[in-house]
């Protein structure tokens, strides 16, 4: 009886996520054209701060972090929503990079289950001793640190990075599957 019960809520999950047919972004599927979306991030209390060459970015609070930044995409050629970007506030020290990105890859394995892809790795020649070394490494392209989510809905990216030698932030990359594949669709019939 219990078996069956997890197999009848499976599928009612299931035929929902493929129903819904859209990766969702605080609780907002990624879908429509870039202005409706960004009206929608308004609703949710983000600020718009300006739209530019297909994204518009926006500022407010997200998963407990404040101050973030967040990016929407969206191809010309489409108008369709189909990334969605999150540069978490700066840091200027590795320890709590790290504590940010852990605390962030708990929640998303726990929404989303076991990432599909994770790496953590320093590819510099010497291992870093430090705190300090670690941002170096970080800020010479010599980190690797992702976790990839995969769903049928689409892929998300909990990733390090960093915009010159100063600024070190966590990134979370949403890609919806359902417009992506319309954006590679327009791609493709361009060739």
């Amino acid at each position: 009886m219990k078996k069956l019960l997890f197999v009848v809520i499976f599928l009612c999950v299931s035929l929902f996520a493929n129903a819904q047919g859209h990766l969702s972004f605080k609780g907002v599927p990624i879908d429509g054209s870039l202005n409706e979306y960004v009206n929608k991030m308004k609703q949710a209390g983000f600020v718009h701060l300006g739209t530019q060459d297909g994204t518009a970015i926006l500022s407010g609070d997200f998963a407990g972090f404040k101050n973030c930044t967040i990016g929407v995409s969206a191809l010309k050629s489409t108008n369709l929503v189909n990334t969605i970007v999150v540069v978490f506030p700066d840091s200027d020290s590795w320890s709590t990079l790290e504590g940010s990105y852990n605390a962030l890859k708990d929640m998303l394995t726990q929404k989303y289950g076991a990432p599909a892809e994770d790496v953590a790795e320093f590819q510099g020649y010497s291992k870093p001793r430090d705190d300090n070394d670690k941002l170096h490494e970080l800020r010479m392209d010599r980190c690797v640190w992702y976790t990839t989510f995969r769903t049928n809905l689409g892929n998300i990216e909990l990733s390090l990075g960093h915009q010159s030698v100063r600024s070190c932030f966590v990134r979370l990359q949403y890609w919806d599957r359902t417009n992506t594949d319309a954006v590679r669709q327009q791609a493709m019939d361009d060739l």
